[in-house]
């Protein structure tokens, strides 16, 4: 076993030890033992080891003085921590002081196996990749994605819960995607669900799954989302929607690790990281007691803020090269690029939509301009909204945005009837009378394109853009 890879074991009480020391040879370590942290820091000096088990409670001091000492001199060490029973407290304290991950007392050796498989799949990308390449997922060079992409790499090394905070459209999932992809449950599933969009009364069977028969309807067994991440990532996007049972609910399965199926009489062991998003203030939610205290601190074991994109408008001319390089390859050809003035305009503009508006008003553009450059007026920069604007109020600049951008001249592509003020139904409306102006002027021109969109007072390229965007095509 001269080229085995090596564990060292932390724990004062040795049937604990003998324990460790006989599951771990099993699994082709070889595994050395400290009764106490001054031992277990001599003998770090020694040697390397692929992975450190250490427990809470020492004679000479707190295992969290061990995942300290290691996270400082051994980074590459993935070291996790050892609590008693239901000690939730003291495994929250572990995560967010740098350990991998936790296993709680008595032992429960499938649980240490796979924690320890983990484990020893991070150490061996960390030396086969010791900087993660995380810079193609985040474009920017602005000290705040600097510091971004440095503690994505830091927190990919553990186990913990991230809440991550950002405003809408500001890149939230895809941070989560490059935490799981960076880390060892990287060939494992990651699993993306919005909280908003699962309806109250099949919130439990869609989180947990359920057995046949169990409500009417479930005419089959059908695995929750646990049990789909299991073994990867699960990322609750604005995780602040959930209601307040399933709040209850989903505090404890992080707890116990195991999840009832509606109808089942028994759990179901899982071992999935969470990753959690809101564009919400949690913190204030549960001031107002609109969010479980509880299930905050569980999810907030580390807060990773993702900055909105007018904190950082260095980077617009990198994005925007970005954006128009994937939307010439998608649309197989060259696309018109910004001139100076245009690229100043984004740069001074607030963006209360982040990246994502970003995209939207670089496609409208590329589709809808005339000339061979995009020119400030080709932008048509709406009046900034409050990042927190209401929806009736993003309706009615949805509509105005529209309208100013689609009747033109003596071919409207829509009006508005009068009577209809149903804020919440203007984007469809608009839609649908897009759809009908470009469906007449396509059946009046025997479908050629050309004559239609000259007919409808735009470019061939703005129609084939509508077509697209209206699933016309």
């Amino acid at each position: 076993m001269a080229n085995a890879r090596s564990a060292l074991v932390v724990d004062d009480e040795r049937d604990i030890r003998e324990l460790l020391v006989l599951t771990l040879g099993r699994m082709g370590l070889r595994v050395d033992t400290a009764a106490d942290l001054a031992s277990a820091r001599a003998q770090l000096a020694e040697q390397p080891y692929d992975l450190c088990l250490t427990d809470m409670r020492l004679p000479d001091g707190s295992g969290l003085d061990l995942i300290t000492h290691i996270g400082n001199r051994y980074p590459d060490t993935p070291v996790a921590m050892i609590t008693a029973y239901g000690n939730v407290d003291a495994a929250v304290g572990a995560l967010k002081a740098g350990a991998f991950d936790f296993v709680s007392k008595p032992v429960d050796l499938t649980v240490l196996r796979r924690l320890v498989s983990n484990a020893l799949e991070l150490h061996q990308q960390r030396r086969a990749a010791p900087v993660a390449a995380v810079a193609a997922g985040l474009t920017g060079e602005s000290a705040v994605m600097q510091q971004l992409r440095q503690t994505i790499t830091k927190l990919a090394r553990s186990q913990a819960p991230v809440y991550i905070a950002g405003e809408t459209g500001s890149g939230k999932e895809r941070v989560a995607r490059l935490i799981h992809e960076q880390g060892p449950r990287a060939k494992g599933p990651f699993v993306p669900v919005n909280c908003g969009a699962i309806p109250a009364e099949l919130m439990e069977s869609e989180f947990f799954g359920h057995k046949k028969g169990s409500f009417t309807g479930a005419h089959i067994d059908k695995d929750g989302l646990f049990q789909t991440a299991n073994g990867g990532t699960l990322f609750l996007d604005e995780v602040a929607e959930l209601p307040l049972h399933m709040q209850v609910k989903l505090l404890r399965v992080i707890q116990e690790k195991s999840v009832r199926p509606v109808g089942a009489s028994i759990e179901v062991p899982v071992d999935v990281r969470i990753l959690s998003a809101t564009h919400k203030d949690l913190a204030q939610l549960v001031a107002d007691n609109r969010f479980r205290h509880d299930l905050f601190y569980r999810l907030n074991v580390i807060e990773l803020r993702v900055p909105a994109l007018r904190e950082r408008a260095d980077d617009i001319p990198l994005l925007v090269d970005s954006i128009l390089k994937r939307l010439s390859a998608e649309a197989g050809e060259t696309l018109p690029q910004l001139d100076a003035d245009a690229l100043q305009a984004l740069r001074e503009y607030p963006f209360p939509g982040n990246v994502r508006e970003l995209e939207n008003i670089l496609e409208r553009a590329t589709a809808l301009c005339e000339g061979e450059q995009i020119h400030r007026s080709d932008l048509r920069l709406p009046t900034p909204l409050a990042p927190q604007a209401t929806q009736t109020t993003r309706a009615a600049g949805t509509f105005a945005a529209a309208a100013a951008l689609h009747v033109t001249g003596e071919h409207p592509v829509f009006r508005m009837p009068a009577g209809n003020s149903n804020g919440d139904g203007l984007p469809r409306h608009i839609e649908q009378l897009e759809r009908d102006a470009i469906t007449r002027a396509l059946e009046e021109c025997r479908y050629n394109k050309t004559k239609a969109a000259a007919k409808l007072g735009i470019t061939f390229r703005a129609l084939r853009y509508k077509l697209k965007k209206l699933g016309m095509e």
